[in-house]
């Protein structure tokens, strides 16, 4: 087969929002079709009708676009095999579903949910587990203990379901891209259902189907879908196809190790699990995401590509492109790997561009109408840029070059609310005025106070005049930024308030 033939698709359930996991299937799936010249293709499996929750659908819809991973056919995009939704394909279903009973590979079974938890706790008490597999189903209520007569009459007077027929005493055989040979015995695997009671096909029928018909090459998915992958084999076989190439992914697992990341522990998370925000339903109480927190698409992206592949160089930073020249399914771990928030924020600290930096930066000051000019704004980007990770963070580690503090630092303030701490600033600030306005520069103010008394303790005190907390970048480069009068201005409005306070 060739590459240039990859069709792959990416096809979650409408059962809320995607998270870390869902979302890395869908980027390496994409992946992997621009590598090869291929065809990415959203599909929705939306037959469990039972766990639909609305907006899911939108949702998924606007994480794709905002992570730049758009599809190139499916649902929102069109395409030569419509429809793309599992829910209105069940006339195509069925079709296959008689294929299968008229070959024997399938049957008719009646056995009502009371029935088979009957069963399940005969087995418990007696120390076994219930399975409906080869073993039992002759003893069971379904049309392979029937008559045609019993039949014909219990499909026009009871609800049933149409399971599989797994022949047993067949090592099965099968390769994942990722993981190698898989082998399986087929005396442990059950008779699962095909179609449900209520006329729904089941994923594990419906996507075979879909993925024959629409001709998918490989099928890139997460790894709890392995127990499922012999089922999906035998089914191929059944119905005379040939099954796509499998890659199983690997789980994304919580910073310790322990455990997967899921939607089902979100609460004991500390950390978000969403690429953007999710408005709960019932509740309207929204969930922010990794958009909302401040992440670049950019970034987000390269992070979770990296989350269990490895590009084999040394090199981690990547763009969109980059990442698709290098991806290969071959260079996937196999075994989980553990989320770290802190590698996350590291990532859209190395994905910041100055420009978007000064963009935020400047309608700032504008809000607060602050009158500054483009360079002294870049100066400023230049000074502060490596303190963020976050476009957001610029204004709190760079106010101080537009306005005075509001506040000081409290417990600095209090031990220094005494007669001596302003005659120190009053020297200091003699030594400022005496200084001319074109000699106001970082090194001349540094040379001229490496002279003085306590020169740690002016330094301390400069500092929090200047940005109100013991924090920030070179006290002499900051002088120099905000000039003369602005310096002294601020001293004299920290010695006020020494004053007032003592």
């Amino acid at each position: 087969m060739s590459l240039h033939s990859v069709r792959v698709r990416f096809a979650p359930s409408p059962t809320g929002p995607l998270h870390l996991g869902g979302i890395r299937t869908a980027l390496y799936n994409y992946l992997f079709a621009k590598k090869h010249g291929g065809t990415f293709i959203l599909r929705i499996e939306d037959t469990d009708r039972k766990r639909f929750v609305d907006n899911s659908e939108s949702y998924i819809l606007e994480t794709l676009k905002w992570c730049q991973i758009e599809p190139d056919e499916g649902v929102g995009y069109g395409g030569s095999y419509s429809p793309y939704y599992q829910s209105k394909r069940g006339n195509i279903y069925r079709m296959y579903i008689d294929k299968l009973l008229r070959k024997g590979h399938a049957y008719y079974a009646f056995d009502s949910d009371q029935d088979i938890e009957k069963k399940r706790k005969e087995y418990n008490h007696n120390g076994f587990t219930f399975s409906y597999n080869s073993r039992i189903r002759m003893s069971l209520n379904n049309s392979l203990t029937m008559t045609k007569e019993q039949l014909h009459d219990k499909l026009l007077s009871c609800s049933y379901v149409v399971r599989f027929k797994i022949k047993p005493g067949e090592k099965l055989k099968m390769y994942d891209i990722i993981r190698g040979t898989i082998i399986v015995d087929t005396d442990y695997l059950d008779d699962k259902i095909l179609l449900k009671s209520d006329g729904f096909a089941t994923y594990h029928l419906a996507n075979i189907i879909d993925d024959y018909l629409m001709k998918i090459t490989h099928v890139i998915r997460g790894e709890e879908w392995i127990p499922s992958m012999s089922l999906h084999v035998l089914l191929y076989r059944a119905l005379d196809w040939t099954p796509p190439h499998f890659a199983h992914l690997p789980l994304i697992l919580k910073h310790n190790g322990k455990g997967k990341i899921s939607k089902r522990n979100i609460d004991n998370l500390n950390y978000p699990i969403y690429p953007i925000q999710w408005k709960i339903p019932k509740t309207k109480i929204i969930i922010p995401g990794y958009r909302e927190l401040g992440y670049s698409p950019e970034a987000f992206v390269n992070m979770l590509a990296l989350l269990g592949w490895n590009p084999g160089v040394e090199k981690e930073i990547f763009s969109l492109q980059e990442l698709i020249s290098f991806f290969s399914l071959e260079r996937i771990k196999k075994y989980g790997v553990c989320f770290d928030i802190k590698k996350a924020s590291w990532f859209n600290k190395k994905h910041l561009k100055k420009e978007d930096v000064f963009a935020f930066l400047f309608e700032k000051i504008q809000t607060r109408s602050i009158l500054c000019k483009k360079d002294y704004l870049w100066k400023v980007i230049h000074l502060t840029m490596d303190r963020i990770h976050f476009i957001h963070e610029i204004w709190e580690h760079s106010f101080y070059f537009f306005i005075s503090p509001s506040f000081y630092e409290a417990n600095f303030f209090s031990k220094i609310c005494h007669e001596n701490t302003i005659d120190q600033l009053d020297q200091a600030k003699t030594l400022l005025c005496n200084i001319n306005i074109n000699e106001f520069t970082s090194l001349n103010l540094k040379f001229l106070f490496q002279k003085t008394k306590n020169k740690y303790k002016i330094m301390q005190l400069f500092r929090l005049a200047l940005v109100g907390v013991l924090k920030g970048i070179d006290i002499f480069i900051i002088l120099e930024m905000i000039g003369k009068e602005e310096s002294i201005r601020r001293i004299e409005k920290l010695m006020n308030q020494i004053k007032e306070k003592i």
